[in-house]
């Protein structure tokens, strides 16, 4: 006779993935259709989404996954991508706010540079997820097995890198607007969860060569090595199971133990 009572299936749940068109976004997106979930790939450059959609449908069939192309940080692109998603299947259960910049912030950088990469960088990484969660709401509200919101924050939310200070400063509020809509959304049944990835291979850390993040690793990761996207994509579902019901608030890091380790 089992005792446990709680599922461990997103089967049929209907999930949003944004920056879906590379790395954790797309593993994320490929490990939620593997599990059975319907997906929407959300991201702004058309030819990554139809990419990502095309894996999908020779994986699991046409009625796995839709595509919209789209700036998160912009409002009609943000509507289009709750459209397409309602349209396709009549809801929504899971939100991942996955979509992310990291761009030049640093203290030197002249004032045009700072200003144009400071907004961008927190009207992506910060203010979309915010009204993403608000267009997606009224439909995760009516989730079946409650509402699911998760987060891409970084270690950089418990760190910092200098030079970088507009991501870096957006990844902690990530982490501040995680817990109020924890605590704001929690008595409606929805969870708000966030993550924290540390060093992982995707096309943000691309242009680090091989030799330099294989130092880096050694010196830096009690693993040893980067993670993988599939890693954190692992992580991302598990929050948003029906068994994790009671996980709300929460900033799961995914570093292979780099945040812990003292010299």
């Amino acid at each position: 006779m089992r005792l446990s009572t709680l599922s461990r299936s997103v089967q049929g749940a209907r999930v949003v993935v944004t920056g879906a068109g590379s790395g954790m976004g797309r593993a994320t997106a490929h490990l939620f259709a593997d599990e059975g979930a319907k997906v929407l790939v959300a991201d702004r450059n058309p030819a990554t989404v139809q990419l990502v959609v095309d894996e999908i449908v020779a994986a699991h069939g046409r009625d796995s996954v839709v595509g919209c192309s789209g700036d998160v940080s912009n409002p009609s692109d943000r509507q289009e991508i709750v459209r397409t998603i309602v349209e396709a299947w009549g809801g929504i259960d899971v939100l991942v706010n996955n979509a992310g910049v990291s761009l030049v912030s640093s203290v030197f950088s002249d004032d045009e540079t700072f200003l144009s990469n400071w907004d961008q960088t927190v009207a992506i990484n910060v203010t979309a997820h915010a009204h993403m969660i608000r267009a997606c709401l009224s439909y995760l509200l009516k989730a079946p097995q409650g509402g699911r919101i998760v987060n891409i924050a970084s270690t950089e939310a418990i760190v910092a890198t200098g030079g970088i200070s507009a991501y870096t400063a957006s990844k902690h509020a990530v982490i501040g607007l995680t817990k109020s809509f924890a605590v704001e959304l929690g008595r409606h049944n929805i969870t708000v969860n966030a993550i924290c990835p540390g060093p992982i291979d995707t096309a943000m850390t691309a242009g680090i060569n091989d030799e330099a993040k294989e130092k880096y690793a050694k010196r830096k990761v009690p693993l040893r090595r980067y993670g993988t996207p599939e890693e954190v994509a692992h992580m991302t579902l598990s929050l948003c199971l029906p068994a994790s019901s009671f996980v709300n608030g929460a900033a799961v890091v995914v570093d292979g133990a780099m945040s812990v380790k003292h010299g």
